[in-house]
Parts: structure tokens; sequence; C-alpha cells
């Protein structure tokens, strides 16, 4: 069954929670099933002023929904949690991004995997690389080799 990777985000109305609640939500997508999840990260806003802090984390789906349906189905989530896009990089209820998918390539008006911008996010690799520590990015090679590219950005693995 295909595994598909995705990055959880909040940082607004107790982001912990939030993202708590929706790794709980992902458990109830349709022909998925939640594999693993990360720990919860909190990382500054990157270039983005004036915002609290995020929570992240990373999950890991085994799934039958073509990408697409993916992408649909995490959208729905999101709106569940009242997410809103006023503006790019607006802060947020939930962010949920479908970082890869199976080792596929799709770059469609929709959707472009990998991720384009998971290389060079620390809140991304770090909780990625906690959960699949051997991570490929097509394109890109191993996830971890981008660590050193991240190494600026902070970031603090939150206790369970």
């Amino acid at each position: 069954m295909p595994l598909a990777y995705v990055a959880l985000g909040a940082n607004l109305a107790d982001p912990t929670t939030q993202v708590r609640a929706a790794l709980s939500a992902l458990t109830e997508l349709p022909q998925s099933t939640l594999q693993r999840a990360s720990s919860l990260y909190r990382t500054a806003p990157i270039g983005i002023a004036h915002q609290p802090d995020f929570i992240n984390a990373v999950a890991v789906l085994e799934t039958t929904l073509s990408p697409l349906n993916l992408l649909d189905a995490l959208f729905a989530v999101e709106a569940s949690f009242g997410r809103r896009r006023d503006y790019h990089h607006a802060p947020r209820t939930l962010d949920l991004d479908l970082l890869l998918y199976d080792g596929l390539v799709i770059d469609s008006a929709r959707l472009t995997l990998p991720h384009p911008r998971l290389h060079l996010r620390a809140f991304v690799l770090a909780p990625l690389l906690e959960i699949a520590p051997d991570c490929r990015i097509p394109g890109r090679g191993l996830a971890s080799a981008w660590l050193p590219a991240v190494s600026m950005q902070a970031i603090e693995k939150l206790a369970p």
C-alpha cells in the first residue's frame, strides 16, 4: 500500500491541542491508516514577523487514496479545524501539507510532490527523520543530507 507523509502545523487556538487533534482526525481518513506520528516540535515562524510559534509534527499514512484525493481529504480536515487562507503565510489553526507520496514526482497546478520546500525546513525535516530516518526525497537524495542546510533554524522537540 502506498505511503504518504503529511506535515502538520498550527500556531493559533492552542496549537499543541490542534496538532494532537489533527493527528486523531487523520485516523478517520477514508482508505487510510495512520502508521506513525512524530513527536511535536516548537518552531519560530519562518519569514513571518509578529506571529506565535508553531507546533509541528509529521505523520505517515498507508493509503489507497490517489495523491489528489488525499490532498482533498487533508483540505477537508483543515476546513473542519477552521483553517482560513486570508493571505500567504497567515497564522493558522491547522496546516496539513502532503510532503511525499510513495516516491512519486508530480508537478501540477494543484499539487507538487515532493513538497517543494520540505528539504529547506527544519520543522519538516526533524519530525520526518524521527519517523523515517532513511527517507529519500525524490530528486534530492537522503532527507538527512539536508539537515546542515537548516541547522540555523530554531527547533525544539517537546516532551511527550
